[in-house]
């Protein structure tokens, strides 16, 4: 799941599914404060109970307990609950590398879960939000996971029109931020080299999953040509001595306006993209990354 500083407004059911889980999950989409718990059936219960503690699993069991999951979820009557379940699991499926034959059951049990639901919200305006969300979420694994899932409808099209037009804007965003030893950086006078920009925080517990995952990567590149800049969108005094006591090397940028954040349509950390030596973006991730995995960004930008 994407961490998020703030919160998406879904159907009540589907907001109930991750204030239920907000412990386990800190990095939720966006969701109303208002919500109330969802009305489990007895074979949904189970299913919410496994994906609320999918985090504690070895990633090993996690990846497979994943996909059984997302055919368990497939089995279900149609139901709002359904979608809400698929969604769930959908957030938790990027947070490194279980498989993609796995991620690619999580995108079709999440867009068979939506066009089921899609005549219902023509008649009931309060499932619109849920559906929409479903098709960015969908959309997403598809640009960006390389899974096989479409929908036809308009919220689809819509999504992928947007995400389209965000990485146009990636591609053509520059910036200058401080880091936290005062020293400016600027994007596009880092032409010449290959450049991680790496969105992230300190309450975020996947950004801190791959932070040593980067900081080795960074080791063994940055003479060859390899920078990192790696922004926060929180206040020095949190990020300095957390970086301190983890001994990161690579450089630590702040946007406490977020206006880079913005810049980059970041509503969920965290968030890396990959620019080679022309400044060409060849490579991002929705999530948090494994070290095979930022390797194979890394090698789209040229590095070996």
């Amino acid at each position: 799941m994407r961490s998020s500083a703030f919160i998406r407004r879904f159907v009540p059911s589907l907001a109930a599914v991750v204030l239920l889980i907000a412990p386990l999950l800190l990095h939720a989409p966006r969701i109303a404060a208002q919500a109330q718990q969802p009305n489990w059936s007895d074979a949904e219960k189970p299913i919410f109970d496994q994906i609320r503690g999918l985090r504690a699993l070895a990633d090993d069991v996690r990846a497979e307990t994943t996909g059984k999951l997302a055919l368990e979820i497939r089995d279900l009557p149609a139901a709002p609950n359904k979608l809400t379940l698929a969604m769930a699991l959908a957030n938790l499926s990027t947070e490194g590398d279980f498989g993609h034959q796995n991620l690619q059951e999580v995108a079709t049990t999440l867009a068979d879960a939506t066009r089921e639901q899609l005549p219902a919200a023509q008649n009931n305006p309060a499932l619109a939000p849920a559906i929409k969300d479903a098709c960015v979420e969908l959309a997403s694994l598809v640009r960006y996971e390389h899974v096989d899932a479409s929908l036809d409808a308009p919220q689809y099209a819509a999504a992928m029109a947007k995400l389209e037009a965000d990485d146009e804007r990636r591609q053509s965003a520059d910036f200058t931020l401080t880091d936290i030893d005062g020293r400016a950086w600027t994007l596009t006078a880092l032409r010449g080299k290959v450049v991680l920009v790496n969105f992230w925080a300190t309450w975020c517990p996947p950004c801190r999953k791959e932070m040593p995952d980067l900081e080795g990567l960074y080791e063994r590149f940055k003479d060859q040509g390899f920078v990192i800049l790696a922004i926060s969108d929180e206040d020095i005094g949190k990020v300095k001595p957390f970086i301190a006591q983890r001994s990161i090397a690579y450089p630590i940028l702040l946007d406490p306006g977020r206006k880079v954040n913005e810049m980059f349509v970041i509503e969920g950390i965290p968030k890396s993209f990959v620019y080679d030596r022309g400044g060409k973006l060849v490579a991002e991730s929705i999530d948090m990354r494994t070290r095979q995995q930022f390797l194979k960004m890394l090698a789209q930008a040229g590095l070996q």
